[in-house]
């Protein structure tokens, strides 16, 4: 079992930047995958970008060339560095955490989810 503890939300102004933290703790397996979903108002949760152990990326389109996934494996946190905000990144972002080898980060939800953390972009 794990614990995922996200950090990092914000009201920001439309062209802000903001980044999120997710800390892992717990079992942790040597071959994983992390990942940053999010949830907008009456919207289905979102993959918006994950990252694999072997450092793997995938974006969703909406956000390529504006965030960027990494991660610290020594410290056991990923982190989401967001860039060029719009209002329609305005969400709850999770940040999950799944076993296994991937050679590309899954689009099925599974694994462990964080609590979520509040990203608000408006002037």
């Amino acid at each position: 079992q794990v614990q995922l503890v996200e950090s990092g939300g914000d009201l920001v102004q439309p062209g802000g930047s903001l980044r999120l933290s997710c800390v892992v703790s717990g079992n942790i397996f040597i071959s994983n995958a992390m990942g940053w979903h999010r949830q907008a108002p009456g919207k289905e949760r979102e993959l918006v970008a994950g990252i694999t152990s072997g450092g793997s990326t995938r974006y969703a389109d909406s956000v390529k060339g504006r965030f960027t996934i990494s991660r610290d494996k020594a410290k056991n946190t990923v982190y989401l560095e967001m860039n060029s905000l719009k209002p329609e990144d305005t969400a709850v972002y999770y940040c999950n955490y799944r076993t296994g080898y991937y050679s590309e980060y899954p689009l099925r939800d599974s694994g462990s989810w964080g609590q979520g953390t509040q990203v608000t972009v408006s002037s």
